[in-house]
């Protein structure tokens, strides 16, 4: 898929700092990575030269994903425009993202993304608001079955109710039209690592075979009302880590691979490093069996380096991010390395209660610059 994100040479990517300054900085160190065996002198005039890309960058999108909270109390667009970001994921359900894109903020946060040039997108937890439970009284036949033979309202759908699909379709669409996508992709997961249907006709479908059934129908119902070049996720993560075998990737379904159960106080090109329950070798395996099944040029990480919200236990107060630029750009050549050209992160609780709290995140602008910069070298070990 082109890359609808042109990058502008600007300096705004690069703030103008002096020579001490700049040694002095958390950023120096990000830079010399981005720049190996080079040796770099600092007069005025090369510090200006190297302010800008030197060629186009490696990775098309550079995003972060954001709660309504987030956007709604700290400027964010021209946060993420200082750090060469190109992309915004909103989150987290299309109710209440919804609420927020039709509020005075949320109008204006559009005009200053579309004037800085950052692209919007919006990254949900959907199945909630595609199929309401509340329509369970009317058809339980469109809800999940559990391992007992009961039909629950609890979490996702039936995938092979005709009915439980109409009405996911139908909200797909409308949410997309209110929220618009200035990339053209999509975000509608099911619920967050919740079981899917059990029921006779589901399963002998993997959780992931069930979801793409849905993504696939999703697709088809937003070419035909919404956009025809539309591309939609799907997700891989808990639950639907393991690649579906059943059922093939329409054209425009693209792989977003989230490895929550990794750990981040090592590279996860470690293998051996114990995570959340799962070996960072079980998480790039699973990465490396997605893409045998979904195209790599489209593939999309959605990581936690600065999911602030994570590290703190999904619970407030938020604690101050244990950011490891380290373990971040070590990363970041794993993934080149398999063909990956589209990364974002949570970003969540990045708010002015933050700021208040911890100062200014700095992080923020060594996340982008250290996406913007990199280079893919020919020897380096994995």
């Amino acid at each position: 898929m082109k890359s609808p994100f042109p990058i502008k040479r600007t300096s705004s990517y690069f703030p103008k700092v002096n020579r001490r300054r700049f040694l002095q900085s958390s950023t120096f160190p990000i830079f010399l990575m981005a720049f190996p065996g080079k040796s770099i002198g600092f007069s005025a005039a090369n510090v200006t030269e190297l302010e800008q890309p030197l060629e186009k960058p490696l990775f098309e999108t550079r995003g972060i994903v954001l709660s309504v909270s987030d956007l709604s109390t700290l400027d964010w667009p021209r946060r993420a425009h200082a750090a060469g970001l190109t992309t915004i994921g909103t989150h987290v359900t299309p109710g209440q993202v919804s609420e927020f894109i039709q509020s005075e903020a949320g109008q204006q946060f559009q005009k200053d993304c579309k004037r800085l040039g950052i692209q919007i997108e919006h990254e949900l937890h959907a199945m909630g608001d595609l199929l309401p439970r509340e329509l369970f009284d009317r058809d339980p036949s469109m809800f999940r079955m559990n391992e007992d033979g009961e039909r629950i309202p609890d979490y996702n759908c039936c995938a092979h109710s005709k009915n439980a699909i109409e009405i996911i379709c139908q909200n797909a669409v409308k949410y997309s039209k209110l929220l618009l996508s200035s990339t053209g992709r999509y975000f509608y997961w099911i619920d967050d690592g919740r079981p899917m249907c059990k029921c006779k006709k589901c399963r002998e479908y993997s959780d992931s075979d069930q979801a793409l059934l849905l993504e696939n129908a999703i697709l088809a119902a937003l070419r035909r009302e919404v956009n025809e070049h539309a591309a939609l996720a799907h997700l891989a993560y808990a639950n639907t880590l393991k690649p579906p075998s059943l059922i093939k990737p329409s054209e425009g379904i693209f792989l977003e691979f989230a490895p929550i159960r990794r750990s981040w106080q090592e590279p996860i090109r470690n293998r051996s490093a114990e995570g959340r329950g799962m070996t960072h070798g079980e998480n790039l395996d699973y990465l490396d069996a997605n893409l045998e099944i979904f195209p790599k040029e489209t593939a999309q990480v959605l990581e936690y380096w600065i999911d602030v919200s994570l590290f703190s236990g999904w619970k407030r107060p938020a604690v101050q991010l244990p950011w490891r630029p380290d373990v971040f750009l070590a990363d970041i050549d794993t993934y080149a390395r398999r063909g990956i050209r589209h990364i974002t992160s949570f970003g969540v609780y990045i708010d002015s209660d933050y700021v208040k709290k911890y100062g200014d995140p700095h992080f923020i602008d060594e996340y982008g610059k250290g996406l913007l910069t990199y280079r893919l070298e020919e020897s380096v070990v994995e």
